[in-house]
């Protein structure tokens, strides 16, 4: 009985963690004379883009202009992005001390001419209303949002994300961080006005960041813009690595080990005793339960009570199919991968690599 409300408290501690901070679908106001820039930095994004720039022509809420930028890409985005009518930038150099991705969105603010920005990953995909809404959560808030998206996955590998995603969730809706006087953003949907943008000197402020959503956040925290965070849900997807499972190892990381120092104290203990109390379930069970002994029993309820929270939360987060929300075992033993890679990286390399480009740690 003691195992079980020790488990039963871990658990808890997820639901201390996670809010279903949807994105308000009400009829708030905002102003529609407003001209809104959407940039897309896009680094061999061929296969990504068409779903986006389809999604964003048929908004309720037209944007003034989009703005894609080719990030040096090696593939066909700049010719997809072409035919889509929309504005495109090819980036032909990296300056010293710049990430690609800061490059990129420093460029298309540069070109554009909007009074409010929506940076979107090429990987993102919007409902019809989405465009609008967001502009109503950012006039609503008087500051920036930003959103993690609804995670699709189609192949096997990409549900392996299921737990680092979980817990990317649970770090943005935490109330230690929501409530915090200094936020992060999630990067692959923020929305902001560029004045506010230009307060901060936008990503030249931020150039030599890996963790460029979360600094940029900061940034605007400090000096006194508010933040606001929430999840896609319904209307802000994405599918983040169809390209395979070494990007999708690459992806997470890059950021894994580096943004958990981001994170208040107490986010940091709930997400260390949920994550325990998980792999107590996932993994001393079967052990206990090929010995006979009798502290199986209240392992097993604890497994189904975390495999029940596990479903609540993807309700809301992402979809994951049937048999890795049953078997998040799979999922835990990659995201140990992850971070055990991610730390190699960071300590050992002082550099983390993504989309073929190695970024060193902590450069200015």
């Amino acid at each position: 009985m003691g195992i079980l409300i020790l488990l039963a408290c871990s658990c808890i501690f997820g639901f201390v963690l996670f809010s279903n901070v949807l994105l308000d679908n009400r009829d708030n106001e905002f102003n529609k004379d407003t001209k809104v820039s959407v940039i897309i930095p896009a680094r061999n994004e061929a296969e990504n883009l068409p779903y986006l720039l389809a999604s964003l022509k048929e908004q309720t809420v037209k944007p003034y202009e989009i703005i894609v930028v080719d990030d040096m890409s090696s593939d066909e985005t700049y010719e997809t992005a072409e035919s889509f009518g929309v504005t495109v930038i090819k980036n032909t150099e990296l300056p010293e001390n710049w990430t690609g991705k800061s490059w990129a969105l420093w460029n298309g603010v540069k070109e554009s001419s909007g009074d409010i920005l929506v940076f979107l990953d090429a990987d993102v995909r919007l409902a019809k209303k989405a465009l609008e809404i967001l502009l109503k959560a950012r006039e609503k808030s008087g500051g920036a949002v930003s959103v993690v998206p609804y995670h699709k996955t189609e192949k096997f590998y990409e549900k392996l994300s299921l737990i680092p995603c979980i817990l990317g969730v649970l770090a943005f809706t935490s109330p230690f961080e929501r409530l915090s006087k200094s936020k992060g953003m999630y990067g692959s949907c923020i929305v902001m006005t560029k004045q506010d943008y230009s307060t901060i000197q936008g990503h030249d402020s931020i150039k030599s960041e890996v963790l460029d959503d979360l600094t940029l956040g900061k940034r605007l925290s400090d000096a006194g813009i508010p933040i606001e965070n929430y999840i896609g849900y319904q209307l802000v997807s994405f599918r983040m690595y169809p390209g395979g499972l070494r990007s999708e190892l690459e992806g997470f990381g890059k950021s894994a080990v580096l943004s958990m120092s981001t994170l208040r104290p107490l986010t940091m203990l709930c997400i260390a005793i949920w994550f325990i109390g998980l792999l107590a379930v996932q993994f001393v069970t079967p052990i206990l339960i090929l010995m006979g002994s009798s502290y199986a029993v209240p392992l097993v309820i604890g497994y189904i009570f975390y495999t029940i929270q596990i479903i609540y939360f993807l309700k809301y987060s992402g979809d994951y199919g049937y048999l890795l929300p049953v078997l998040h075992g799979l999922s835990s033993v990659f995201f140990i991968v992850v971070i055990l890679y991610s730390y190699y990286q960071v300590t050992f390399t002082g550099s983390v690599i993504w989309k073929g480009r190695q970024i060193k740690v902590g450069r200015k």
